[in-house]
């Protein structure tokens, strides 16, 4: 257990407390389930490099979100991801409660210290209600991330903001601003404004907000009956009503109007949000990627002997990366490919080889993601491989209850089957941190399909890119500002300012993905190596350079945080 005093040298100062519903920093400590939360931990891990005054609050979940097993038509299965908190954090001795159901209900922290070689450390709270005076109900409010039904949804939500508050007073921290990192965490405000003798202009003074959500269905809504069942009975509901909404507890919303500055993940994000909240002021600031984190040994090396100090100034890979021989980084790719096909061999037996043209698509296998568009024409696929071998690793896994989501991976391990033996295909289980380190470090091309506009940024095309992997993406997103045709990558479909409802922008966008990699991607790969090397380099040097979460970190505190 972790005595107060041994915080001292944490808490001087002011700080930067930057709330996350999940927060991944590392594969073995299972408190993320996606992109939301690999970008909160390579947000931490630039804050240390940059030894920026962060402070990080997020909850437990001692059982994790799931670990997924595929049978062999794809049919996903979930099992409880247990591990042993004692192994990586340690618990403090100071507790906090909040009131749920009218029951009090105790709450302790573990810290975690994501420690930089530069000397910087952002310490990590992660709050947890398995405490022994607690009902069992309570003691589960922090097991499951994104468990449960709506009740049990809000009650965690509960935990993290206003929860989150109270320990961080309790442990001695003087916070200069409150970073809301999506709806989950906007109860923080609430109790600001507590504290704050219900004046919402302190409130905002303190409060920093970033939405990642472009649907309007992943806004957090809790009617006003739940509402008053579960939160504390002293909340005014007019002051809920006020600042989140008349119909229904809107927690974005919530966010929005006791939050002085607010940003979407891109500038296409920042835009689509105008749109779905109108009136309100939202800012840019396209996400980044955490460089070390994110290349593969191989390239580390590489940029280590040709560009030292890269990792904590990735700018510098904007310069330096013409001067590397072709050779070289060809030669560092394939590296990086080859202990990716051996570990996608290990696991699936599908006798992939090295040298065929490899193409990579993993992420949260759900409707609007569109995995299935590469199969629109199971027929022309097939004789393009005919022509060009091709293999092709998916990964991702379904929530739970997106049954929808889970009849996409059934289909893809369908297609799979049909495509044999012109083009080999393996769907890798239990998608994480670590296996997309090799994917992304060791794919020839990262494919993205998404349905425009609701790519609110991705990260993953950012990290294949800081690699040399290049993307092949529909324009959304971060995609945007970092696409140049045949430079950095290729386009899939019309540009967003079309209309992305005539079925026409479909059709393109099918057609795009088979004639360009027919006509230009597949020849280009196998018959001039020269050019395809020096697209890699293009994408090292005008995509890493600038989509890395240094750069993001930089905005952040310049923009929001000051």
């Amino acid at each position: 257990m972790v005595a107060l005093d041994d915080l001292d040298g944490l808490l001087n100062g002011q700080k930067i407390a930057y709330f996350s519903m999940e927060i991944g920093v590392a594969s073995e400590i299972p408190t993320y389930s996606g992109g939301l939360g690999v970008l909160a931990g390579d947000t931490l891990r630039s804050s240390a490099d940059l030894k920026l005054p962060v402070v990080a609050v997020t909850l437990l979940c001692k059982k994790g979100f799931f670990r997924q097993e595929l049978t062999s038509e794809g049919k996903q299965i979930e099992y409880n991801q247990d591990w042993v908190v004692s192994n990586f954090m340690k618990v403090l001795s100071q507790e906090v409660t909040v009131l749920i159901q009218d029951r009090i209900v105790k709450i302790q922290a573990w810290l975690y210290q994501v420690k930089s070689l530069t000397g910087g450390v952002v310490p990590v709270f992660f709050l947890d209600t398995d405490v022994e005076e607690n009902t069992p109900e309570d003691r589960e409010i922090t097991s499951y991330l994104y468990g449960g039904d709506q009740k049990y949804r809000i009650k965690q939500e509960i935990v993290l903001g206003i929860g989150g508050v109270r320990m961080l007073d309790a442990l001695g921290f003087n916070v200069r601003k409150y970073h809301i990192n999506e709806g989950h965490a906007s109860f923080l405000a609430l109790e600001l404004l507590q504290k704050h003798g219900m004046i919402p202009e302190k409130v905002r003074d303190l409060c920093v907000f970033t939405t990642h959500t472009p649907v309007e269905s992943g806004h957090d809504k809790f009617s006003y009956d739940l509402v008053k069942d579960v939160l504390d009975g002293t909340t005014d509901m007019n002051v809920l009503k006020t600042y989140g909404g008349v119909d229904v507890l809107n927690m974005t919303l919530l966010a929005l109007n006791l939050s002085k500055y607010v940003n979407g993940v891109a500038k296409q994000h920042q835009w689509v949000s105008k749109r779905m909240f109108i009136g309100y002021e939202i800012h840019a600031i396209t996400n980044g990627v955490h460089s070390y984190t994110w290349t593969g040994e191989s390239f580390q090396k590489l940029y280590d002997q040709y560009l030292p100090g890269w990792a904590n100034e990735p700018e510098l890979l904007a310069r330096v990366v013409d001067g590397i021989p072709n050779q070289e980084i060809w030669s560092a790719h394939q590296k990086q490919k080859e202990l990716m096909i051996d570990y996608a061999n290990s696991l699936t037996k599908a006798n992939l080889d090295y040298d065929v043209f490899t193409m990579g698509f993993a992420r949260r296998a759900t409707e609007y993601k569109r995995a299935y568009l590469l199969f629109s024409d199971l027929e022309r696929l097939r004789n393009i491989g005919k022509k060009h071998k091709i293999q092709l690793i998916f990964a991702g896994k379904a929530h739970p209850r997106d049954t929808q989501g889970k009849r996409l991976i059934e289909q893809l391990f369908n297609y799979a089957n049909q495509l044999k033996p012109d083009i080999k295909m393996v769907y890798l289980p239990n998608y994480d941190v670590d296996m997309a380190k090799k994917l992304l470090g060791g794919v020839d091309v990262w494919l993205n399909t998404p349905l425009k506009p609701l790519e609110a940024s991705g990260t993953s095309g950012m990290k294949a890119a800081h690699n040399g992997v290049l993307n092949f993406s529909v324009l959304d997103g971060w995609w945007l500002e970092g696409w140049i045709e045949c430079i950095t990558g290729w386009s899939i479909g019309s540009h967003p300012d079309d209309c992305i409802e005539n079925p026409d922008c479909i059709t393109k966008e099918i057609a795009d993905i088979y004639n360009k990699l027919e006509y230009v991607i597949l020849p280009t790969y196998y018959e001039r190596l020269d050019e395809w090397t020096r697209m890699m380099k293009n994408s090292i040097s005008k995509i890493a350079y600038y989509f890395n979460s240094h750069r993001m970190m930089r905005r952040y505190v310049t923009e929001a945080y000051l």
